[in-house]
């Protein structure tokens, strides 16, 4: 009997959508990553490392402080998780993925991870979003968070973080 070779599941990372209100519609916030590939160039929404001691959303709060200057009003667990084949780690990467409401006028204040940023419909960030899960990701936000009011049973009491 030959021994099998597991691939290991990890989780040390979270994703966040931000959306602000519109009019009577919703953009999402997208930014261009900086440095060399295979991520420098392309447009994704925050993402960052789960510190030691902290809570999933506790770390997605604190990357879109971080990366985009923003303040969070209102926290969603997206109901879903990105997941991908790291080949440098060797294993499949899982990351909770959060949507995040932040206000209209608050403006965006970028740190040295990324070079531009812009508010697109749904519809415009699909195009600019290079992987396909992530594509899916922000289908089901703009179904379920955009288009309907998300349940409140996915909302995260922040508190005073």
């Amino acid at each position: 009997m030959s021994v099998l070779q597991e691939l290991p599941i990890r989780s040390w990372s979270v994703a966040a959508f931000v959306l602000r209100p519109e009019g009577d519609s919703w953009r999402v916030l997208l930014m261009r990553r900086t440095g060399s590939p295979p991520m420098g160039g392309w447009w994704c929404q925050i993402a960052g490392r789960i510190e030691p001691g902290e809570a999933a959303w506790q770390a997605a709060v604190r990357e879109i402080r971080e990366e985009a200057g923003l303040e969070v009003e209102r926290l969603y667990s997206a109901d879903r998780c990105e997941m991908f084949y790291d080949p440098v780690e060797e294993c499949l990467s899982v990351s909770p993925v959060f949507v995040a409401i932040v206000e209209p006028d608050r403006p965006v204040v970028l740190n040295d991870e990324h070079s531009q940023y812009v508010w697109l419909t749904a519809a415009e960030a699909l195009e600019r979003l290079p992987f396909p899960a992530q594509r899916d990701i922000l289908r089901h936000i703009d179904a379920d968070f955009v288009r309907h009011a998300p349940s409140e049973l996915l909302r995260i009491d922040t508190g005073s973080v």
